[in-house]
Order: structure tokens, then sequence, then C-alpha cells
């Protein structure tokens, strides 16, 4: 995960309220679509549950995956710069 994924992780994490705005925002749906695509959501449902008990190397994979696509990295440096805003 780059340095300002990290980041945006961190930032998420101390603020629930930008959260779920992210989440209810047209990039927020898109990320959660793309998170999901491949196994209907099993393999984030398996990631959050490894995160919440201090697992983060699931998430951190994910990411990765999805950023390795031109798609999801434009969708990844796009929700960075809305909640740097």
């Amino acid at each position: 995960m780059d340095e300002n994924t990290a980041k945006l992780a961190q930032q998420l994490k101390g603020n629930p309220a930008l959260l779920q705005s992210l989440m209810r925002s047209r990039d927020g749906q898109a990320l959660m679509q793309m998170l999901t695509r491949n196994d209907q959501g099993a393999g984030l449902q398996r990631a959050v549950q490894s995160a919440t008990k201090g697992d983060t190397s699931q998430i951190v994979r994910l990411v990765q995956q999805l950023m390795q696509s031109p798609d999801g990295a434009e969708l990844v440096e796009r929700i960075n710069k809305a909640v740097s805003k």
C-alpha cells in the first residue's frame, strides 16, 4: 500500500462520519463494487474480520490488487483527493 493510501486508511479509521460520507458517495459505491465483484464480498468480509482483530494484511492485499488495474488506481486516487479536502 502506498503512503497516500495508508494516510487515507488512518483518516477513515479516526473519523467514522468521513467513512460514512465516503461510502455513500459515487466513488465509495464504485469501490465497494470493485472490492466485492469477484467473490460477492466474501474476501472483503474476511479481510474486515481480520482487520478488527488487528491483522490488516488481507485488507492491504485487497487494496493492492485493486490498484493494479488502471480503473482501480484512478478510483483510489480520486478518493484520496476527496478525503484530503
